[in-house]
């Protein structure tokens, strides 16, 4: 055995680690050991690679998950009460509530009585049930995200929770 083959069988079995089953190479193996200090360049290999990290996952704080998902269950219910007035002018330019009425019109034909659809398609009538239904979204979805977490920290006790593995780049 040379003692280049000798320095990087020493050097390995000091390290502990039983992972590397490569060789050193001869540059390796005569390089002077540093003994912990940093060196001024990291090695070629080392360069292209990103570190691996495995994460588990093991609890998940119920008060943190229902401020997140209250604060985003908001966004979205204003988000929603939004994108319902905007389609509701959107349809009352195009026209197409006076279209709706002139068809449900010749198809009743009821003589006094006139069909409006604006009694019950109103747009304070409709923003209002919007902002009803942003309510009770807000309200389930806070409730379920907290159950989640309650859910995910009592089935992460009995098998370990969820393991992720994450490199850096």
């Amino acid at each position: 055995m040379s003692t280049a083959d000798q320095a990087g069988t020493s050097m390995r079995s000091a390290s502990g680690s039983s992972a590397d089953a490569r060789p050193l190479t001869r540059a390796q193996a005569e390089a002077p050991a540093t003994n912990g200090a940093a060196s001024s360049a990291p090695p070629a290999a080392a360069r292209g690679t990103g570190r691996r990290v495995r994460l588990t996952v093991s609890r998940v704080d119920p008060w943190s998950a229902m401020k997140m998902s209250f604060l985003l269950s908001v966004a979205l219910g204003i988000a929603g009460v939004v994108m319902i007035s905007v389609l509701w002018m959107i349809l009352a330019g195009m026209g197409v509530f006076d279209q709706v009425n002139g068809l449900v019109g010749q198809i009743i034909q009821d003589g006094d009585n006139t069909f409006d659809i604006m009694d019950f398609l109103g747009f304070g009538r409709v923003v209002s049930l919007a902002i009803v239904v942003g309510v009770i979204d807000v309200i389930l979805m806070t409730a379920l995200a907290t159950l989640a977490a309650f859910l995910y920290n009592v089935s992460s006790s009995l098998v370990g929770g969820l393991q992720l593995t994450l490199t850096d780049d």
